[in-house]
């Protein structure tokens, strides 16, 4: 008979938020921009033709964008929301690089669970401005009991800061 079990464990998160006067659309836009575009599923399919790093390395470069991150998938929650009396437009984006991944997930494959990563878009209550949010990486993963993968993921953290900044108009 096979057996299974189950355990829990409790993580503290950490959310962060960048605010902006830009608009919603200014900064969707400037996000697009930054990240190149590509169907996380065909970058997979076509993973499994290659046999090198250096041939995955090549299969990337065209798709990767100028932040280093690649747009696997955008889900515009917009427009849905204004069914519920909800107004502001919101989008999630789920974006990475399997070569950012890979410096995370060679220190612990749990950190798979959080590759590619996600943020938030949400215009203003008032219409006005813009907030993105999303969730440290570095804290997702529980690294601080493993230095490496620590490092790699404030690397990650440091990363996905620049481009909201970059988004948002606005200096590191």
């Amino acid at each position: 008979m096979m057996k299974a079990s189950m355990s829990t464990s409790v993580s503290e998160i950490t959310r962060v938020r960048f605010d902006s006067s830009r608009s919603f659309d200014e900064v969707r836009d400037a996000l697009r921009r930054l990240l190149g575009t590509s169907r996380l599923q065909e970058v997979f399919d076509h993973a499994r033709a290659v046999r090198s790093p250096e041939d995955f390395e090549r299969l990337l470069a065209p798709v990767v964008g100028d932040s280093g991150f690649i747009l696997f998938l955008e889900l515009d929650h917009s427009g849905w929301l204004p069914l519920y009396g909800i107004r502001q437009k919101a989008v999630r984006l789920i974006f990475g690089n399997p070569l950012i991944a890979i410096t995370m997930i060679r220190h612990d494959i749990e950190a798979s669970l959080f590759a590619p990563v996600e943020l938030l878009l949400v215009e203003g209550e008032d219409g006005e401005g813009s907030t993105i949010v999303y969730d440290l990486p570095s804290s997702l993963m529980r690294a601080e009991r493993n230095p490496k993968l620590l490092e790699a993921a404030r690397a990650l953290d440091a990363k996905i800061a620049a481009l909201a900044r970059a988004a948002m108009g606005t200096a590191p």
